[in-house]
């Protein structure tokens, strides 16, 4: 529908409504400090047809994907999604999914929101998990608020190795919360410095596989840490071929879950998942549905526990994140059951070899040679003899499409690429990225 935007007559009225001289007076209570933060910039201003030239100009830079491989990573990637997911989606039974406060009118929903907990425990080896959340950036950062909810320390340690765009959400949850952010380093292995550890924090975030494609080994870290709590921020499909958080003593378990039956999109709309323990079902953000039986003995879903809503919990409440991805979950659901647990590990398995196939092969030309030695899953940093976003531009003219190299240099890495590779990616796909490595080189 177009959007047409209130004249000025229209907004002087509704601020003499409400007795306020401007739209600066209005929003007065805001503090300068949190106005300055947030404050549009680019287009701010700008006219109708102004707007419009720009994103047409935009557009028309634009590259037909189908003429571009992506080898892009770094949260978001490339997977093949059956044709059932897309069916069931765009189902109309399912098209308002929200807060089924009816349970006997909204039996599939709820049904399909504890199919979806169950699968999320089953992947992240933990006892509970919530009917999702925004995306994996938004659960992370909830998760460090919960943390801080149960331990209360003032601070938590976080990984160096985060992905970035994780990180600055990390960091704007709790620079509103007035929660310390301490960073935990990595090392030469690209693994978290674990002499760095300390139990003095309310949790300790480590991702994994990290925003350089290595799988950390979290054996041991929840004894280093005592009862801080410990955070995991994980890829899910990996979590078909290794051995997921909760092995480890995990508290909380969360990730993107675009890989399971999402389109990239241009980033979004995305999936949140969120597990952890039983013990701590009220500090939960979100909500669970829950499987009953009627007084007849049938088996029936309603919902258990809805911690987050204000409008139950008032200040008790978890999040101020009143909606979630339903319909995202939705998805993933689709997807996990159509793979079953023997497809999801075989489609793990291939994104696996067909990333080691790329890095030996990159790793065969001249000057180019992987940053760290440890395990890694579809993605992996590779370090190249010259300027890496000259490479990078030169692989994009050439159809090739790889990360930023911000991201590298954010995590303080110099000469680096990271490169991801999923089961779209074929043999010749990785062919052509070495034939075009060789020539940018």
């Amino acid at each position: 529908m177009p959007y047409v935007s209130a004249s000025d007559a229209d907004r002087a009225a509704m601020l003499d409504a409400v007795g306020r001289a401007s739209v600066d007076e209005l929003f007065s209570d805001i503090p300068e400090e949190i106005l300055d933060r947030f404050r549009p910039t680019g287009l701010a201003g700008a006219s109708e047809m102004e707007v419009t030239a720009a994103i047409h100009a935009l557009a028309r830079e634009t590259v037909d994907p189908d003429a571009v491989v992506s080898f892009h990573g770094g949260g978001l990637y490339d997977h093949h999604i059956p044709s059932v997911v897309k069916h069931m989606v765009s189902r109309s039974e399912f098209a308002t999914a929200y807060t089924p406060y009816q349970p006997e009118l909204s039996q599939g929903t709820l049904t399909a929101m504890f199919e979806y907990q169950t699968m999320v425990c089953e992947l992240t080896g933990m006892e509970i998990a919530n009917a999702s959340m925004y995306d994996g950036a938004s659960a992370l950062a909830e998760a460090v608020l919960m943390a801080e909810r149960i331990v209360g320390n003032g601070h938590v340690l976080v990984s160096a190795a985060l992905f970035p765009y994780m990180r600055r959400v990390v960091d704007t949850y709790c620079w509103a919360s007035g929660l310390a952010v301490d960073p935990l380093p990595w090392t030469s292995d690209g693994r978290i410095d674990r002499s760095a550890l300390s139990s003095d924090v309310s949790g300790v975030v480590i991702q994994s596989p990290n925003a350089f494609g290595v799988l950390e080994d979290l054996a041991g870290i929840k004894d280093a840490i005592g009862e801080a709590l410990l955070i995991v921020s994980c890829h899910p499909l990996s979590l078909a071929i290794v051995e997921p958080p909760g092995s480890f003593a995990a508290d909380i378990v969360v990730g993107e879950g675009q890989s399971l039956g999402l389109p990239p999109s241009y980033g979004g709309p995305l999936l949140g998942l969120f597990a952890t323990r039983r013990a701590y079902l009220r500090q939960l953000p979100g909500r669970i549905a829950s499987r009953t039986v009627d007084v007849d003995g049938n088996i029936g879903y309603t919902m258990a526990a809805q911690t987050r809503e204000q409008h139950i919990r008032r200040e008790r409440a978890t999040s101020n994140l009143c909606t979630n991805a339903a319909l995202c979950a939705l998805a993933a659901t689709v997807f996990l059951a159509a793979h079953g647990e023997r497809g999801l590990r075989d489609l793990a398995r291939v994104n696996y070899d067909n990333a080691h196939f790329a890095a030996q092969e990159l790793t065969s030309l001249p000057g180019v040679e992987l940053v760290f030695p440890s395990p890694f899953f579809n993605e992996f940093t590779v370090r190249v003899p010259s300027d890496p976003e000259r490479i990078r531009a030169r692989l994009r003219a050439d159809g090739i499409a790889l990360d930023p190299t911000d991201d590298m240099r954010r995590l303080g890495l110099e000469n680096a690429l990271r490169v991801a590779v999923t089961e779209r990616r074929s043999s010749s796909d990785v062919e052509r990225l070495v034939r075009a490595l060789r020539e940018a080189l």
